[in-house]
């Protein structure tokens, strides 16, 4: 069993170079003796060698996915230029101001450079590097494309990752319009109400009903606001811890939120399209059919597509054409079914999925573009709603009054 490679870490240098020139700079290397031998062998004679001290506040940012797929655009075109691979890392990492993604780039540089393929150099990072990206990058090796392999895999990340952001806007809008009239509402009735309600004490008659009402969701809420707000951060997270340790109540809810109207319907169609993307970049790249299917369930990003694609495989398996099997499901749209099923009889399947893919992303797109414009008047039809039957509840009283005079 190999050893586990020492972590990597950012020294900063001063020294003299051949001609005796001060000079200083940034190295990353696994320990202080071997960041000297490599600034030795670069014709630097080191005076001081200390690790990069880490800022008071922040560190290294978060590597995101877009980054990767940055990364992997990059190393594309420095490759496709005729860039040693090496080499390639060793520009690609200059320009970065990421220290994270810059310490995770000169990892794989390293070991590349120790005699590791890159594609198990990135295997020892799971983390940022799942399984399709790196049987990708193992296929193209083994093929002598990597180039166009590596401009391949980006295309799919990139890709891929704006339409999750797309996705992300679309879930993201009706949550915050359910926010922002829960606090404007609960506002309401701890800070206004109550004045409102000394006001009436005074009044020696009796209040109307649904002002009654109001002021007794007030004092509920004066009294348990505290337990009301536990209760819902405790809510939320028990929905997400239950979503991430039970399978069964995962799928369930992956099930019934392509029920839900217009949200519903853009996550059902984003998977569509996952699904066309994946397969057609694992296809046009080389793997087998019944083994791309396997990537295929895994990135759809939804329990009724995997378990599809699943039921999918095992009937390609058995030899039962593509578009059958997707037809026998009953989760794919007769668009998505039709252009395999000209993929497979015109032998250019891995482009009639790219078709696929390119479709759905697109309408995805706009139904995100209608969903943001539709949301606005909605936004102001919940919130005149909230406030304005909470100012007439309040305003009912004084009316009532008014007619009496």
């Amino acid at each position: 069993m190999a050893e586990k490679a020492e972590k990597l870490q950012a020294f900063v240098w001063e020294g003299k170079d051949r001609k005796g020139n001060k000079s200083k700079g940034e190295v990353s290397g696994t320990n202080l003796a071997l960041v000297k031998a490599q600034l030795r062998k670069q014709g630097i004679i080191p005076d001081k060698v200390k690790k990069k001290p880490k800022p008071l506040f922040g560190g290294s940012k978060k590597i995101t996915p877009f980054d990767i797929a940055m990364f992997t655009r990059q190393m594309a075109t420095m490759m496709k230029a005729g860039v040693p691979l090496v080499q390639s890392f060793d520009i690609v990492t200059d320009g970065l101001e990421n220290q994270g993604l810059k310490e995770l780039i000169a990892a794989v540089r390293n070991d590349v450079a120790s005699g590791t393929s890159f594609a198990n150099a990135l295997r020892r990072h799971p983390k940022y590097f799942d399984n399709l990206y790196c049987n990708l990058v193992d296929s193209g090796e083994k093929a002598g494309a990597l180039e166009q392999m590596l401009d391949r895999i980006a295309m799919y990340l990139e890709k891929t990752e704006t339409l999750k952001k797309k996705v992300k806007k679309a879930m993201t809008y009706p949550i915050a319009v359910i926010v922002v009239a829960i606090v404007v509402t609960a506002i309401l009735l701890v800070k206004v109400v109550p004045q409102f309600e000394s006001l009436f004490q005074g009044f020696g008659a009796d209040l109307p009903v649904f002002t009654q009402f109001i002021i007794g969701i007030s004092e509920w809420m004066q009294q348990w606001w505290f337990i009301v707000l536990l209760g819902i951060v405790g809510a939320v997270f028990l929905f997400k811890e239950a979503k991430k340790k039970s399978l069964k109540f995962s799928d369930l809810v992956d099930k019934y939120v392509l029920k839900l109207p217009v949200v519903g319907e853009i996550l059902d169609k984003s998977a569509v399209a996952k699904f066309g993307r994946v397969l057609s970049t694992t296809f046009a790249s080389g793997v087998p059919l019944v083994d791309a299917l396997d990537s295929v369930a895994g990135a759809t990003g939804n329990a009724v597509y995997r378990d599809a694609v699943m039921k999918i495989k095992d009937d390609v398996s058995s030899g039962t054409q593509l578009q059958a099997s997707m037809k026998t499901t009953g989760v794919f749209p007769v668009m998505a079914v039709q252009l395999t099923a000209i993929g497979e009889e015109s032998g250019n399947l891995d482009e009639m999925l790219e078709k696929v893919a390119d479709h759905y992303e697109g309408v995805v797109d706009d139904m995100v573009d209608n969903l943001t414009a539709l949301m606005e008047p909605m936004i102001m039809a919940v919130l005149g709603v909230l406030v304005g039957g909470l100012i007439i509840g309040m305003y009912l009283p004084i009316f009532q009054m008014g007619q009496v005079v």
